[in-house]
Parts: C-alpha cells; sequence; structure tokens
C-alpha cells in the first residue's frame, strides 16, 4: 500500500503523470486505460485494440469489456479523491447499455455522489462520438477498506 500511496501523492502534486497510477493496475493496463487530464477533470480512454472485440462481425465492443473500463475508472478516480488512499472494494455496479460500442476509442468520466468514511458512491457515463450521447451509464457502490492490502 505504501507504494500506492507515494504514487497518488506524486500524481496529485503533478510530479507524475496519472497514467503512472493507471499502469500500476495490472486489468486496466490489460484493457489499454489511458487518462486524460485537462485542469480537474479527468476523462478515461479505452482506446480501440483486438482485447475489447465482442462482435467481430460489426465489429462491436465487448459489454463486459466495457464495464471492466468503466469500474476501473471509477475506482482509479476514486483512488485520487480519497484524502488518505484505501483500497475501495466493489459492492455493486450497475451498467445501463444505452447503445452499440462500435469498434472506435471510447471515453468515460466518473463523479462521486457520495465519498463517506467507509462507502464511496460514483456515477460513470461512457461515450465515443459525442460526451451527450453516452453509450453506457453506471452506478458503483464501493467499500473503503481500512486494511492496508
Amino acid at each position: 500500500m505504501n507504494v500506492l500511496k507515494s504514487l497518488i501523492e506524486d500524481c496529485r502534486s503533478g510530479k507524475v503523470e496519472y497514467q503512472a497510477l493507471v499502469d500500476h493496475v495490472p486489468y486496466a493496463r490489460f484493457l489499454g486505460i489511458q487518462v486524460v487530464s485537462q485542469g480537474d477533470e479527468l476523462t478515461f480512454v479505452l482506446p480501440k485494440n483486438d482485447n475489447v472485440v465482442g462482435n467481430p462481425t460489426l465489429p462491436a465492443l465487448h459489454g463486459g469489456a466495457v464495464a471492466g473500463f468503466m469500474e476501473q475508472a471509477a475506482i482509479i478516480f476514486i483512488l485520487l479523491q480519497m484524502g488518505e488512499p484505501r483500497v475501495p472494494k466493489t459492492i455493486d455496479f450497475t451498467i445501463d447499455y444505452l447503445r452499440a460500442g462500435h469498434f472506435r476509442d471510447t471515453y468515460a468520466e466518473c463523479s462521486v455522489t457520495r465519498l463517506g468514511r467507509r462507502i464511496a458512491n460514483v456515477h460513470i457515463s461512457a461515450w465515443q462520438k459525442n460526451r451527450q450521447e453516452p453509450i453506457t451509464l453506471a452506478r458503483a457502490h464501493f467499500l473503503l477498506s481500512d486494511d492496508n492490502a
């Protein structure tokens, strides 16, 4: 946890890019998740790659890969929001698939709706061409662990 804590502090202070934190998470690294910072706003990017194709005929993104991308984005976002980093553990993750995810870059933004001592609630929106036309919306609830795991 000490490595994670120092990495988060370095990201917040600007010593390292947010991408270093994303690359520290194996599943996020496997998906190829990228993070773009514009001022105080973070946008997560799932670049189009063969690891996330669900239907090669269309081609379309795999729904599970999109859900995994959104969950990883929420976890990383929470880690950056907390004063003292604690490992977020998923309690519940609900996703609404609104339209097909085509084989192109996908973007996500997160907003914390509640950040308590033990529970965090996050809303995640993912889109491709137009932020106003999301392909998926999700709500996630996390238990904020006190252990050093």
